[in-house]
């Protein structure tokens, strides 16, 4: 059986729509940290997105093979809405961003992406990286939107549907693979 961990980057303390904008992570719950990495295989390939965020959860982590850095495991791209508060968008775009929110797949914010771009890039950075390490775990360091996109694609959910699940910051979403076929196994685990 071949397994797939999808973690979440440590939580930026945001209190705006951060996407693409590169913020730092909050690495200091050592205990969380020391879990997660007791609970992640030690044997695994590891590769996170390029935003610093990810990148220093990763490395917060005891080594493993690590891959070159991937900005196709970015966050959703919001555009002209990112370092912006949720209800100033909703304010100012109320329709646009209500259709987007309640998974208008195609429905992108004012030069980023929607969601069907999001699940497109990060299925193929995905589909790259698993074919390349074929007999290897991998352990994708990444956010919370990627984390959604694949959720989505291996459960046969819509956007909406997926946009109901809880990824905390430094929780893992596990995927195994039995026959071909990826299965979601845990989402939003918190060790």
């Amino acid at each position: 059986m071949r397994r797939a961990f999808w973690l979440r980057h440590g939580p930026t303390h945001a209190k705006v729509i951060t996407g693409w904008r590169d913020v730092p992570a909050d690495l200091s719950d050592h205990a969380q940290i020391a879990r997660l990495d007791a609970y992640l295989p030690a044997q695994a390939v590891m590769i996170s997105s390029d935003l610093i965020r990810a990148k220093a959860t990763a490395d917060a982590l005891s080594p493993r093979l690590r891959l070159p850095h991937e900005p196709h495991l970015r966050e959703f791209h919001f555009g002209e809405w990112e370092g912006q508060g949720f209800d100033a968008v909703s304010q100012s775009a109320p329709e646009l961003s209500r259709a987007f929110w309640e998974g208008g797949e195609d429905i992108c914010p004012p030069n980023g992406e929607s969601w069907a771009m999001v699940m497109a890039r990060v299925s193929r950075a995905s589909d790259r990286v698993l074919a390349q390490h074929p007999d290897q775990d991998v352990i994708f360091t990444c956010h919370f939107g990627a984390i959604l996109t694949q959720i989505a694609r291996h459960s046969g959910l819509s956007a909406y549907q997926a946009y109901a699940h809880t990824i905390p910051p430094l929780s893992v979403t596990e995927f195994h693979q039995r026959e071909g076929r990826w299965f979601v196994v845990r989402i939003g685990y918190c060790p």
